[in-house]
Formats: C-alpha cells, sequence, structure tokens
C-alpha cells in the first residue's frame, strides 16, 4: 500500500485522533525512573541532568543516522523517515529511541507549517512541539539579547574595554522569519539611549548560543563556552568575550532547563528525544549532543536525523559533532523520493504526478553523488525511496538499479501512510547492514589542516567544487584566525540547501563550479569557524503567501493549518 489518493486526514487530524500515553509510560520504556523525570503536562517532560549522568558511562546503542538527497520543492520525508524507521524497528522488538530537532517557528509560519513528521510518522503532541513546546527557543532567545544588551550598556557607562562600536559583531535574534530586521540601527534618540551604531537580527535557530547548547554536556561546560562567545572588537583589534562582560553565568542560569532533553513520544509511542534546533544550512544542523548520547545509553538502536541534504547536515554530523564527541553512526539511511528525483531532473513541480522514468534517471547524479560523500566517510548505507501513491513500480525500479549498480540497496517504504508497517522492509535492512558491516568512519578533513584547506577539502570532496575563492579581505580574515588560534577548529560552511554548488538553481549534481566565500567568523564558544559561501541568509524572509496565513484557532482551541 502506496501513500492514499486524496482525501485523507490532514497531519494534525491524524495527531489529534491518535491515543497518547502518558509520558511516564513512556520513560518506563527506557528505565527512566520517575524522579529523573520533569513533566510538562502528561504528554512531555524533561529529563534531568541525573539520568544524563548516570547513563553517560553505560554501553551505547547502535546509532543510525537519516540525511537526505539535495530538498527540492517536491519534499523529502527526511523527519518523516526517521520516525517511521523508529517505530519499525520497535516492531521488531528492539528497543529504539528517536533523536530529532525542535522545530523553529520561522519554517512553521514560513514555507512548511510544521515540523514534526508527517501522516502515520509523527512525533506529538504536534501542535505543542511546533508551537513554543517547552520554551527552550524562547530562553535561547532570551540568553542571547541578555548578552548583546549588557554589551550595549557596557558602551553606554564608560566602555572600560574600549570596544569599538564599528566593530560589534553579535546581533540580536529572534525566532521568526523576518527580512525587515536582518540590517538596522541601534541606539538612536540621542545619549540616552545608547551609542548609535549599526546593527541586525539573526533567526535563533543561528545563534551561536544554540550551537553552544546543543554541544554542551554539562552545565559548567555551557557557562565556559558561553563565556568564550565573542562579541566586538577593540580599537586596538583584540577580540572581547561574553566573560569579559560578566555575563555568561546570568546566561547560563537562563538556559538550565533548556539544557535538559526533552521526551515525547511518536504515533505508536516510540520514545522521542526532541531538544535544540541549529539550521544545518546556516549553523551545524544537529539535535544536542546530550540528547543524542542519551538516548543512546538507554536504547539499542538511537535513529538521529542531519538536516537538509548530506552535503549539509550530515558533512556537520560527522566532522562537528561526531568530531568533538567521539561518536560515528554505525549505519546511515539516505532519503530520496521519486518526484523530487524528477525535479533533479529537469521537470517542473506541477509535472512531478505524470509518470516519467526518464526524468527519474537523469535526476539520479544527485543521489549517486551523495551515496559517493556517505561511503567516503567510511559508512555503511541503505537509501530509503519514500513512496508517493502517484509513483510507479517502473520509476522505483530506476532508483534501485542505479543504487544496485553501486552495491546499496534501496529500499521503497510507505511509513507516512502506514507508520511503523510500511518500514519493516527498511528497519531489517538497517539491521542487516548493523551486524554485516562495520563503519570505519574517516573525517572530510584533519584538525591540522589550515582553514582554508579544510573549506577547500569539504567543497572539492562534498560539494564537488573546481575550486574556492575569496577576496583579499575575506583571504586576510582566514590569515587573522588562524593567528589568533583558531587554526584547528572545524569548519561550518553556511550554504544554500538546495544545490551542491551556491546557486539553489542548479539542481542535480552540478559541474565546473566555484565556491565563493563571502565572509568567515569564529563561533569560539561552539568551538568552530562559520564560512558564509554565495547569497546564504542568517535572517530568512516570510514567502509572499506565508504558511500562517493558513494557521488558525477556534473557541475551542482547536488549531488548523499546521502540517
Amino acid at each position: 500500500m502506496l501513500t492514499p489518493q486524496l482525501p485523507v486526514p490532514s497531519d494534525i487530524e491524524i495527531a489529534r485522533a491518535a491515543e497518547l500515553l502518558p509520558i511516564t509510560e513512556i520513560a518506563a520504556k527506557l528505565q527512566i525512573p520517575q524522579s529523573e523525570i520533569e513533566p510538562f503536562g502528561w504528554t512531555k517532560a524533561k529529563i534531568s541532568l541525573d539520568c544524563y549522568r548516570r547513563v553517560k558511562a553505560q554501553s551505547p546503542g547502535k546509532l543510525v543516522l537519516v540525511t537526505a538527497i539535495s530538498p527540492t520543492p517536491a519534499g523529502e520525508g527526511k523527519t518523516t523517515t526517521t520516525i517511521g524507521l523508529a517505530d519499525a524497528l520497535n516492531r521488531l522488538g528492539k528497543r529504539t529511541s528517536v533523536c530529532v530537532r525542535e522545530p523553529s517557528l520561522g519554517p512553521c509560519f514560513g514555507m512548511k507549517g510544521g515540523a514534526a513528521g508527517g501522516g502515520y510518522a509523527q512525533v506529538v503532541p504536534m501542535e505543542d512541539i511546533n508551537l513554543h513546546f517547552t520554551g527552550d527557543f524562547h530562553a535561547i532567545g532570551v540568553a542571547h539579547n541578555l548578552l548583546s544588551a549588557m554589551l550595549d550598556n557596557h558602551i553606554k557607562h564608560g566602555n572600560a574595554l574600549h570596544i569599538d562600536p564599528t566593530r560589534v559583531v553579535w546581533k540580536r535574534v529572534v525566532d521568526m522569519n523576518d527580512r525587515a530586521l536582518r540590517q538596522i540601527l541601534v541606539g538612536l534618540g540621542g545619549t540616552a539611549n545608547g551609542q548609535p551604531r549599526e546593527s541586525g537580527f539573526d533567526i535563533t535557530v543561528a545563534s551561536e548560543v544554540m550551537a553552544i547548547l546543543c554541544l554542551s554536556e554539562s552545565l559548567n561546560e555551557l557557562k565556559q563556552r558561553l563565556g568564550k562567545v565573542i562579541v566586538a572588537y577593540t580599537y586596538d583589534k583584540q577580540p572581547v568575550t561574553a566573560a569579559q562582560l560578566k555575563v555568561h553565568g546570568a546566561m547560563a542560569a537562563l538556559l538550565k532547563d533548556a539544557l535538559k532533553p526533552n521526551l515525547v513520544q511518536t504515533l505508536e509511542h516510540t520514545p522521542a528525544f526532541v531538544h535544540g534546533g541549529p539550521f544545518a544550512n546556516i549553523a551545524h544542523g544537529c539535535n544536542s549532543l546530550i540528547a543524542t548520547k542519551l538516548a543512546m545509553g538507554l536504547s539499542e538502536f538511537t535513529i538521529t536525523e542531519a538536516g537538509f541534504g548530506a552535503d549539509l547536515g550530515a558533512e556537520k554530523f560527522i566532522d562537528i559533532k561526531c568530531r568533538q564527541a567521539g561518536l560515528a553512526p554505525n549505519v546511515v539511511v539516505l532519503v530520496a523520493t521519486v518526484r523530487a528525483l524528477k525535479m533533479h531532473g529537469g521537470l517542473g513541480k506541477d509535472s512531478l504526478a505524470v509518470p516519467n522514468a526518464e526524468a527519474v534517471e537523469k535526476g539520479l547524479p544527485n543521489l549517486l553523488k551523495h551515496l559517493e560523500n556517505i561511503k567516503g566517510w567510511g559508512l555503511p548505507v541503505v537509501v530509503a525511496i519514500n513512496a508517493f501513491s502517484s509513483d510507479t513500480s517502473e520509476e522505483m525500479a530506476v532508483i534501485e538499479r542505479a543504487c544496485a549498480q553501486v552495491d546499496v540497496k534501496a529500499i521503497p517504504a510507505t511509513h507516512w501512510a502506514e507508520g511503523g508497517q510500511g518500514a519493516l522492509a527498511l528497519a531489517e535492512a538497517v539491521l542487516a547492514l548493523t551486524q554485516n558491516e562495520t563503519s570505519t568512519m574517516q573525517f572530510t578533513y584533519q584538525n591540522e589542516q589550515s582553514l582554508w584547506e579544510k573549506v577547500r577539502a569539504v567543497a572539492q570532496k562534498i560539494y564537488g567544487a573546481e575550486q574556492i575563492s575569496a577576496k583579499p579581505k575575506v583571504l586576510a580574515k582566514f590569515k587573522a584566525l588562524e593567528e589568533a588560534g583558531y587554526g584547528h577548529l572545524p569548519v561550518c560552511i553556511a550554504k544554500t540547501q538546495y544545490s551542491f554548488s551556491t546557486d539553489p538553481a542548479l539542481r542535480g549534481r552540478p559541474e565546473h563550479f566555484d565556491l565563493p566565500i563571502r565572509d568567515i567568523n569564529v563561533s569560539a564558544g561552539a568551538g568552530f569557524v562559520v564560512v558564509l559561501t554565495g547569497d546564504i541568509m542568517t535572517m530568512p524572509g516570510l514567502p509572499k503567501v506565508p504558511a500562517a496565513e493558513t494557521i488558525d484557532i477556534d473557541d475551542f482551541g482547536n488549531i488548523t493549518g499546521l502540517s
């Protein structure tokens, strides 16, 4: 059975009709005692850091990374596949947990309308997860903006650190797509309102505070990392940190509960840790390290995802998160759809429902390049064909044959329509890989390489670029960061998610292109260097018709429009 024809219930209708178990029963599946649970109502909870400290030393279970081909407007269903696979493994008797990121309100009200899976493969309560949840993003935004306020206050009251107002690099954040805030002036209205200067807003998921929270394993580490954040430079070009402003302790206090992982459930009552939410096109794109390690200590299998395509999320998962944490996925699941491959093959969105095996064939280079990259990391991989009702057996056979030629299995999955039952064959393929193959993970670059060499390695090995380029001013910043002692850090490349190149219109597998580097900055607290390429923005804008226009609530509190 493939995805049913319309009319079918919407995601929110399916979620609302589900019978949820008390969160204490979900925790009990992982042998988490009630003393280590902090409930938010009866269907969601925070898990105490005592629980993490208790299980951290336990022998970890298997880690499965779910990633995807380069995304298109046709959709790939990475989160849906992550959830469906976890439900399927539990059906096969394997104690399994899900680890995914928290949705940002930006895309919820912008392009997507929701981000908790779909169909019969969802994490619930869906409305809560999509809208505010347990307040983690609010806490991150407030902590970030406290640092902004303390910085401007320091300049106003004497500027003892000799901060150059023209060299302030710390913006403010808000968890909403708002292009009007990209560039602003602050401090207007006279001396009582501070020093006038140019500034701007980023979206909360792009904040270094978000990255720090997702990479910290204790409150002490969180506080130490926050203290290293560089907010500005002095008149003689020396960095000024949050610790020098004496604000990192207060920031950590604001984040003390946000650091605790959130526990919810899937529609089939699989435990799901939904925690942290950096975007992979502008940040490192993985859920929190503390949630991943907690799940691995409590489960036989942990299914996690990395944002957008494997060239972004999976690369950063491996080269940043795994490098720091000493992790390595046992298996990678690469999600693809017939519809998306047709778009990579040149079709428009309006033509995707018409059978066209030739277009699928033309789109295969994108899939095969991602497989090449995953194999280059030394990781076993299986392709999940997320099936739609319009897909034909001939079209899916094109994918299966192409994957077989590179010794990879491609498994059709119908979890959107059937939940875990529809992903049983995929789960069995994952189990076979964990039993028969060994992960021998290799990083894309080594710590001792220069920052320029690291960026070039990602561009050439992962994206397929011929070379990287930058203007003299940016080259000087590379050199300055090396001389300041940051050359050993990994690189976090901000790039469009829609293409291997920096041109979102170049689908498939572009060739003969260079990667233009627009800027480079250090995130000293997070422990990586951010490289901006092409026209990528750290504050997205809303589309012409935002998803917010379809979201509503009735007098009984029922929300509509989230999907």
